[in-house]
């Protein structure tokens, strides 16, 4: 009888480590999940955003405890073939924007456009500091400027006359005039789009926006159909790139993780009160 409770309590402790761990690998577990239905509530909530870029969370496998390293010693002439690693959970590692083209909308305005494949709008800020967009909902104020809708003119900054009946944007981004009066049309210039090496590495401002970062290198300012810059659509808009179905079905996917890892940090902390009612 004493040697049963001497070997119970040497195991005892060990146990409830195990069990500890159990449950905070679960932790873990739940944590990404909620990140990730995050990401997904955010998708769906933008699935009419025009120019919007859908996320997507990464995930990656946190530090491993090394019981037994693999090609290590297990004898004097023999080497352990299979390791022992315990993992400690997940976390989330990035939440990625997928930048592939929407479907075209069409909207027959004059000012509304869309970049029909890779590239980006400039919009000048009233500081000067120029960030860029996706969403081609343009519009002129009463100076004639080409603006967004919160007033912000487009770059270069693009002013049409006062006496304008018709405007024509081409595909190179070719800006024409018809005026009243007439006949030939006013050549108001090139209006650009902007690529960057790497545009996920662009940070999300808000109201459509993005700003440059150390990651997503320098903007290359090139003209619509060169260059791996996409061409100019008038009269056309970009929708969302979010499909409801697939953020649904993963929607289910994050949720069936997150019960499981709840159901998970149950049954650890079930086995827990088990060692501990041990006497």
């Amino acid at each position: 009888m004493k040697i049963i409770f001497t070997v119970i309590t040497i195991l005892l402790p060990a146990s409830s480590f195990a069990m500890m761990k159990a449950l905070n690998i679960s932790a873990t577990g739940m944590a990404a999940q909620e990140t990730n239905v995050s990401t997904i509530s955010n998708n769906i909530a933008n699935i009419n955003t025009i120019g919007f870029k859908k996320d997507r969370a990464e995930f990656e496998d946190l530090l491993y405890e090394t019981v037994t390293t693999p090609g290590g010693r297990s004898s004097t002439n023999t080497r352990y073939n299979v390791g022992t690693q315990i993992g400690t959970g997940a976390k989330v590692s990035a939440i990625r924007k997928e930048f592939s083209t929407g479907n075209p909308m069409i909207t027959n305005n004059p000012f509304d456009l869309m970049i029909n494949g890779d590239g980006f709008f400039g919009v000048i800020l009233p500081n000067n500091e120029i960030k860029y967009t996706r969403d081609g909902s343009f519009n002129i104020d009463a100076e004639g400027n080409l603006v967004t809708k919160l007033g912000h003119k487009i770059f270069p900054g693009i002013t049409f006359p006062q006496a304008t009946l018709n405007v024509t944007i081409g595909e190179n981004g070719n800006i024409e005039a018809y005026v009243k009066n007439q006949v030939e049309p006013i050549n108001l210039g090139i209006l650009p789009i902007f690529t960057f090496t790497n545009p996920v590495g662009l940070k999300s401002e808000g109201g459509n926006l993005y700003q440059i970062s150390q990651a997503s290198g320098p903007p290359v300012q090139a003209i619509p159909g060169s260059n791996n810059a996409g061409k100019i659509m008038q009269g056309t808009l970009e929708s969302s790139n979010v499909n409801i179905m697939v953020e649904m079905t993963n929607l289910i996917k994050a949720q069936r993780a997150y019960e499981m890892n709840s159901k998970v940090m149950g049954v650890a902390d079930q086995m827990l009160q088990t060692v501990n009612n041990i006497r």
